[in-house]
């Protein structure tokens, strides 16, 4: 029977669809005919049919609220309304089609059924679509600055963050677990959505656990609901968060076992449980990578990525919160200087350039002088002589530039040295005499690596396989 009901349940998004055709329907034609007033009986047909599913909607939406653990605070609106909608359009029937001698129904106006089913239905579905997708699935796609205009931003959680200077001091609930919880399960298990009749927002829905029962074993995390499920298969019927849901990390899942297993505390702290820093290392600041320019530029159309993929570059962003791209050429050994305007639609977002083993003499140095934000150049394995290399000393974010394998005279090496940003030089296997003793430079000064290293020798090294 269970199952039954929660089939009927899960009917309803598409059976609430019905009634609102109906209604839209009858109400644009009763518009249409406003002044003959010649279909009345087809509008009042209508209006039946829109009771009558309007009445299986109710009665669908009814099962879903309970097969699918919401709370009936979330629903009671919509259902009560829901409800009201089936009424009226009972009512709009009965006023079209009854006869004289229902007195009260025909002298209730027209027009005020009708506006009034026009405002039941877009409210009614508006509260619909709240509890399906969500309060802001209208406005969702819209950047967080407009939302804000509006005075809709979005509610975003934090990730879970610890500071190094006092992480003994964190509380482990509070500061990790908690956020972990609200990121990963509360969007489905809170006040307004009891999946399961379970909350995980706050500290006693936690205890209490849902309608499976306890979710915490104390101290034994892999009898443990809220953790066990978590480290199922993700296509496991019972694993969760759902696999369209983003999952927890390795390292989240290790601080909800750690908590579980030291008897799930609310109120200690990390260095009163007794955790050593090792656990929760993936949980301070990440050092910022300031391998790049800190600009923003503007981004690379897809058509304009596809074109370049499609002559031979292989182009990639250097990070998903950056427009700024490497292209290389390892798949265009061919490349020559004249193949270089080939990029002059991305020159302002190209930061990583690979032009090894390529065709491209030293006329193509005044050319990469033209990408403004270039950080890495590698020119490895090419007829390049340095003939002419100071045109690039104009690149000030130029930090790291490959020149092993080519025919690089000594001639050109002090003119690197007045590059402004420019921090290590490759220079191995090219015609740069190795100098008898290498002078590590301070910090900031250019390193000049010539490669050659001599190893020393390890056990392993005479093992026969």
């Amino acid at each position: 029977m269970e199952v039954i009901q929660q089939l009927i349940g899960r009917l309803h998004p598409l059976v609430v669809h019905l009634p609102i055709g109906f209604i839209i329907a009858a109400l644009l034609l009763q518009w249409y005919d406003r002044k003959n007033k010649e279909w009345s009986k087809i509008i009042g047909l209508l209006f039946q049919w829109a009771f009558i599913f309007a009445t299986i909607a109710c009665i669908s939406g009814y099962l879903l609220y309970k097969g699918e653990g919401y709370s009936f605070d979330t629903v009671k609106l919509h259902l009560w309304l829901g409800i009201v909608t089936a009424l009226f359009s009972l009512l709009m029937y009965l006023r079209l089609t009854a006869s004289s001698k229902i007195d009260f129904i025909k002298r209730v106006p027209v027009v005020l059924l009708s506006f009034s089913l026009l405002f039941l239905i877009s409210f009614t579905g508006h509260l619909g679509g709240n509890i399906t997708h969500g309060s802001d699935y209208l406005i969702e796609p819209l950047p967080n600055n407009i939302k804000s205009l509006l005075g809709v931003g979005p509610e975003v959680y934090e990730s879970p963050i610890l500071q190094e200077e006092n992480w003994e001091e964190a509380i482990l609930y509070t500061d990790l677990v908690q956020p972990i919880l609200n990121n990963r399960c509360v969007s489905c298990h809170n006040e307004k959505k009891e999946k399961g009749e379970l909350r995980l927002e706050e500290e006693n829905g936690i205890l209490k656990g849902g309608e499976s029962g306890l979710v915490i074993e104390s101290n034994d995390p892999d009898k443990s609901s809220l953790y066990a499920r978590m480290i199922l298969p993700l296509d496991h019927e019972d694993h969760m968060p759902p696999k369209d849901k983003d999952q927890p990390s390795k390292e989240e899942l290790d601080i909800i076992k750690i908590w579980i297993a030291n008897g799930n505390p609310f109120n200690k702290s990390i260095g009163e449980i007794g955790l050593k820093k090792e656990a929760i290392q993936a949980f301070f600041p990440k050092a910022k990578d300031d391998t790049y320019p800190d600009v923003e530029v503007a981004k690379i159309s897809q058509d304009t990525i596809a074109a370049l993929k499609k002559k031979g570059f292989h182009l990639e962003r250097i990070s998903e919160e950056s427009n700024f791209v490497k292209i290389s050429c390892i798949n265009k050994p061919s490349f020559s200087d004249k193949d270089f305007n080939l990029l002059s639609s991305v020159k302002n977002q190209v930061v990583y350039l690979d032009l090894g083993e390529t065709q491209i003499t030293d006329a193509i140095f005044e050319k990469i002088g033209t990408l403004p934000y270039l950080t890495v150049l590698k020119l490895d394995n090419t007829p390049i002589t340095g003939k002419n290399i100071e045109t690039l000393e104009k690149l000030e974010y130029l930090k790291n530039l490959n020149l092993m394998g080519t025919n690089f005279e000594e001639a050109h090496l002090h003119k690197l040295k007045t590059f402004k940003q420019l921090q290590i030089v490759y220079l191995f296997n090219t015609p740069v005499k190795k100098p008898d003793q290498i002078i590590h430079p301070k910090e900031g000064e250019l390193f000049i690596d010539y490669g050659g290293y001599d190893l020393p020798k390890i056990a392993t090294d005479s093992i026969v396989y």
